[in-house]
């Protein structure tokens, strides 16, 4: 697939609020500095589309992104940013559970992990949570540019096996690095393959 075109449409905090339309919805979501808007800016080949920081905890807003005029990046809140203060996290977590639970139009939630630590509770948690609410979701390691190949195998395996002690099946799982672009490819042939497929209606 190419990126011909990607522009930022909207922020919000109410999933009401997100734009009416029958577009395909792909969400991205992690742990706070997770390399998250990152990951978007090398998908779409725009270096400034979304805001990066090096402060965690930044994106506290859904905000939709329209590619190719055809369908929609959706950057949410990241997790688990304990600095926030407990109001503002269960804010978040009401804006995050809200989108997740409530948007039809979302085909598919993207789950960032980062690859150089160990399985991380929080993550595994919120996992399993979109497992029992049936939320379809893929796993996506993150900055593999980080380390060997040999450690990178290792520490996304440590992840896939503890995965593997509660789920049947794993769901898809892509291998990202935004400084090399690794896993680019692959993740919008996925978009795409998905874009074929009806919009879901509520």
């Amino acid at each position: 697939m190419n990126i011909t075109s990607a522009k930022f449409e909207i922020s919000n905090s109410d999933v009401t609020k997100c734009p009416t339309s029958t577009r395909h919805e792909y969400a991205f979501i992690g742990r706070s500095n997770v390399g998250k808007s990152s990951l978007i800016n090398m998908l779409t080949g725009r270096k400034g589309l979304a805001m990066t920081s090096s402060t965690p905890g930044k994106t506290t807003l859904i905000n939709h992104f329209l590619i190719n005029d055809e369908w929609y990046i959706v950057d949410l809140p990241g997790y688990g940013y304990a600095q926030r203060g407990k109001k503002m996290q269960e804010q978040i977590r009401h804006i995050i559970e809200d989108y997740i639970l409530e948007r039809c139009q979302m085909t598919t939630l993207f789950v960032l992990i980062d690859s150089r630590h160990d399985p991380q509770k929080i993550d595994l948690e919120f996992m399993e949570w979109l497992g029992e609410n049936e939320v379809p979701f893929a796993i996506v390691f993150t900055k593999l540019d980080k380390m060997s190949a040999a450690a990178a195998k290792i520490q996304t395996g440590k992840y896939l096996d503890r995965l593997r002690e509660h789920w049947e099946e794993l769901p898809p799982v892509f291998y990202t690095s935004s400084a090399n672009g690794r896993g680019r490819a692959e993740l919008l042939d996925y978009i795409e393959e998905l874009n074929r497929l009806p919009v879901a209606e509520e």
